[in-house]
């Protein structure tokens, strides 16, 4: 693999493009108008603009992506996370090129970007799921099933994603209320008016298992990481290993997660996402087909860059490492730092006047934009995110405090008032949180 396309942009593309860069691959960046003068077009090896700001016109215009790495003479694209990265035909599509998609096989982004079949199969691979329903025909049917399972229930899309396509309904009332919106959401944003119902956890942790997979049919796990920390069903802060969770029901995770993995015969980077009750009961809640997010607080615990990985078995390579090879050490903390009102979590947009990254031992930034730049209201506004890692949790809380106390930003609001708020809260530190934990603080 000599020259890839990024079909992505910001701190992602850029995040990409440095793991290639030290693997001596040429990098091909597309950008719209809006992200012209941003540090991943001047990082890349080279850079094609793609099209006008709306993303249907630039990062989800699959045939125009095809064609800069046909032109450019590329041998793969990576998707990134968001627009295409779990879109099926567009794996499809390069493939057919005769490129490679970094990514797992179409077929399986498919299956298990459908909430409904990828329940099924991990019913049928013994995962445990949350109690819930198949498709939803009709609200006579939501209402029954949600009568059967017990209320609050969650409302989702079965093609959903980011916390979109999905209510809350804490009795029939509210359910009746949101059973056309869901739909209609569903159809808008996923093209497909699926939806389906699940039972809602109360006072439930997001825990995640990083799971690989290689052409020769091997699996491996690079342990958890806790997700609860979100808004508006969007994760926040990230950390890993998860706080506060016993041994054992970690170990079960892995098995779990390994076994669905290997159910669906599962190849480069993936994650396994359960949702964990206050007895420690955990269920699968759904697979994400592509590298998350998140994955620096692993690469922060393990030493292994998930980038190259995915890389290497693109490249149809064995896995670099098998499980007892493998090891966690330390501790390791994302923060999404996005250009928003920490209070109404609305997004602030604008020019960057002054930013400046304090720089000490464990702090790794994967930036998106720099001072002078402008955060436009045509994508996710995540200026960056900030990675703390040291050999302990309380160590690295401590760092956290100091580096948000230090940061230096100006020109629009921020969030990271509201990092810095809950970095100094009991319950935080001591691990004591849900996915509702955000509901309790007040800026």
């Amino acid at each position: 693999m000599q020259k890839i396309v990024i079909a992505n942009r910001g701190e992602i593309a850029l995040r990409i493009m440095r793991t290639c860069h030290k693997l001596g691959i040429e990098t091909i960046a597309v950008y719209s108008d809006a992200d012209q003068y941003l540090p991943y077009v001047q990082y890349a090896t080279k850079a094609v603009r793609i099209g006008e700001p709306p993303v249907s016109k630039s990062y989800l215009n699959a045939e125009a992506i095809i064609n800069i790495a046909k032109t450019e003479r590329a041998d793969a694209i990576h998707p990134g996370y968001g627009f295409l990265s779990e879109n099926a035909d567009f794996a499809r599509a390069v493939i057919k090129e005769g490129l490679i998609f970094i990514g797992p096989d179409p077929e399986t982004i498919e299956l298990m970007g459908d909430k409904i079949h990828s329940r099924s199969a991990m019913k049928q691979a013994g995962v445990p799921v949350v109690p819930g329903s198949d498709q939803v025909a009709s609200l006579e049917d939501a209402c029954s099933i949600a009568a059967e399972i017990g209320y609050p229930v969650m409302l989702k899309a079965s093609g959903g994603g980011g916390g979109i396509g999905m209510v809350k309904c804490e009795n029939e009332q509210a359910l009746v209320k949101s059973f056309q919106t869901v739909k209609t959401r569903a159809k808008a944003y996923f093209g497909s008016e699926t939806i389906f119902l699940e039972k809602f956890i109360e006072n439930a942790r997001h825990i995640e298992i990083q799971v690989f997979g290689d052409y020769a049919g091997s699996q491996v796990h690079l342990f958890e990481r806790d997700c609860s920390i979100q808004r508006r069903n969007q994760k926040v802060i990230e950390e890993a290993p998860a706080p506060a969770l016993s041994l054992d029901t970690k170990n079960k995770m892995y098995e779990m997660a390994l076994k669905a993995a290997a159910a669906v015969h599962y190849k480069n980077a993936g994650t396994i996402e359960f949702i964990v009750d206050e007895d420690e009961h955990f269920y699968f809640l759904e697979m994400n087909t592509r590298l998350q997010v998140e994955h620096p607080v692993t690469e922060g615990i393990t030493g292994l860059d998930l980038v190259e990985w995915q890389l290497l078995i693109a490249s149809g390579q064995n896995l670099p490492l098998q499980q007892p090879e493998i090891f966690s050490a330390g501790h390791s903390i994302e923060f999404r730092l996005y250009a928003e009102d920490p209070v109404t979590f609305l997004p602030s947009p604008g020019k960057i006047e002054e930013l400046h990254w304090p720089d000490f031992e464990g702090v790794r930034v994967d930036y998106g934009y720099a001072a002078q730049s402008t955060v436009t209201p045509f994508y996710d506004p995540m200026i960056a995110k900030c990675i703390i890692s040291g050999s302990s949790r309380e160590q690295v809380i401590e760092k956290a405090i100091r580096f948000f106390n230090e940061l230096k930003i100006s020109g629009i609001k921020t969030n990271a008032p509201l990092f810095t708020r809950i970095l100094q809260e009991e319950d935080y530190q001591n691990g004591s949180y849900s996915t509702a934990y955000l509901n309790t603080i007040k800026m």
